[in-house]
């Protein structure tokens, strides 16, 4: 895939088609990011790190638990397993 460095403004730019963006699995608005290598450069979608916190802060605590932890809590080791 070829692409051409065109004046946007006083910048300068590349677009990138829609069948590009695909490929990186992005859409406008998303943000990437670009790692300089001695070879060029690499775009790479930018991914959300999320923190043990946040993630549990999305949690209900009054969901109970699924039906199936209680047949799983039943069951006996298989490997090295500690309880």
């Amino acid at each position: 895939m070829e692409l051409s460095i065109q004046k946007w403004g006083n910048s300068a730019a590349v677009r990138l088609s829609t069948e590009f963006l695909s490929l990186l699995n992005v859409k406008l608005g998303d943000k990437l990011t670009v790692d300089i290598r001695p070879e060029g450069a690499l775009l790479k979608p930018k991914r959300h790190v999320y923190a043990l916190e946040d993630l549990v802060n999305q949690c209900d605590l009054n969901a109970g638990e699924p039906e199936d932890m209680a047949t799983w809590r039943k069951l006996k080791p298989v490997g090295r397993e500690k309880w």
